[in-house]
């Protein structure tokens, strides 16, 4: 076993603080004012390289060892942002991929060095088959999980102490809403930790008020929305949502206890459809392309969506206006301009009301 390096990289060179500027266009769009905290501009191309980079840096403090090699399960994202992370920490690592994933994932994840095995027809196949067949012989192993632990999730959190030191800078005191998507919940449970951090009763003599949290998902991939209807942890039969990178086929416990303890956070589901035409619309508007499961999130802004959850029918379009809402731009590489096309013209995107009002 070799000795740990203390020179080796701390956590913010495995991810970066990320924009959160304000957007007149979707501002526009929504009627009140949106802010867009930039997670596609990691280093990995998603909000992962933070939970994960969070989590891999803290297991090598932990091992004090710099012979560490990093396994981690995933369709894309998560194995992006644990193959980058290892590349930064100069460590081997390796994927295991669903059968199903593109060969342009797979290129990207072999550029960083790692190795790459698929196996299974998804994701949770991919995981048993890296648990069984690789963890278990490699006694450096170092599993990573791509949402369910909580070093991921205080990772993700850091989300929102960075918003509400950033949103100052345009004289906004108060956060009304954060609105995310949720796959296994990494996400999810990482800004729900990083709320009660920052908005805790305890923490302050005059606390402020939560923002609420919206929750998103497609339909198709919509494990939490499932299990919230029904009261307990739903397992989907299968995932047939082209948002496959919010494809878990059941969400952690965790998300699930947030969805039964916090009054603040409602989960919500939208079409492929809806999600395919906020992302081409978003393309537009912001100049950025980012995954259909990110479009799953800019589609509150472009349905209405936003304004009937957070506005309700009692709010003034007014008051409305004054509203301050943070829109994760999660980011993803499972995207390209071919793939969006073809998907705008399967659902009819452009005959869509939510495409064609444009501003």
């Amino acid at each position: 076993m070799g000795s740990y390096e203390p020179d080796q990289p701390e956590p913010q060179n495995l991810w970066i603080e990320t924009p959160c500027i304000p957007s007149a266009t979707l501002s526009r769009a929504a009627g009140c004012n949106i802010f867009l905290k930039l997670e596609n501009l990691q280093p990995s191309g998603s909000f992962k390289s933070r939970g994960i980079g969070y989590m891999m840096q803290k297991a090598m403090f932990g091992k004090r060892t710099s012979d560490a090699h990093f396994y981690c399960s995933s369709g894309g994202n998560a194995g992006l942002a644990c193959a980058t992370a290892a590349a930064i920490l100069n460590r081997p690592c390796t994927i295991v991929v669903p059968l199903s994933t593109k060969e342009h994932i797979i290129e990207k994840l072999r550029l960083l060095g790692a190795k790459v095995h698929q196996a299974g027809s998804h994701w949770a196949l991919a995981d048993a088959h890296l648990r069984s067949e690789l963890l278990a012989n490699d006694s450096v192993g170092v599993y990573v999980p791509p949402f369910d632990h909580p070093d991921i999730w205080e990772g993700a959190s850091t989300l929102v102490d960075e918003i509400i030191a950033q949103v100052k800078s345009y004289n906004v005191s108060q956060i009304d809403g954060i609105i995310c998507n949720c796959g296994g919940g990494g996400l999810l449970n990482g800004i729900m930790t990083g709320v009660e951090k920052n908005f805790s009763t305890s923490s302050s003599s005059h606390p402020k008020p939560k923002p609420r949290v919206l929750a998103l998902e497609t339909i198709g991939a919509d494990s939490l929305n499932a299990s919230v209807h029904a009261g307990h942890l739903v397992t989907l039969p299968a995932i047939t949502s082209i948002a496959t990178s919010l494809g878990a086929q059941r969400v952690s416990e965790e998300s699930f206890r947030w969805s039964q303890e916090a009054s603040y956070l409602t989960s919500l589901v939208v079409s492929d459809a809806e999600a395919v035409a906020a992302t081409m619309r978003f393309a537009d508007d912001a100049r950025m392309l980012v995954e259909v499961a990110c479009g799953a999130t800019i589609a509150t802004v472009y349905n209405g969506d936003l304004r009937r959850v957070l506005g309700g029918e009692e709010m003034s379009d007014e008051e409305w206006r004054g509203k301050n809402v943070v829109v994760i731009v999660c980011g993803g590489s499972n995207v390209s301009l071919d793939a969006l096309g073809v998907w705008g013209e399967q659902f009819g995107v452009r005959d869509m009301d939510m495409y064609k009002k444009r501003i």
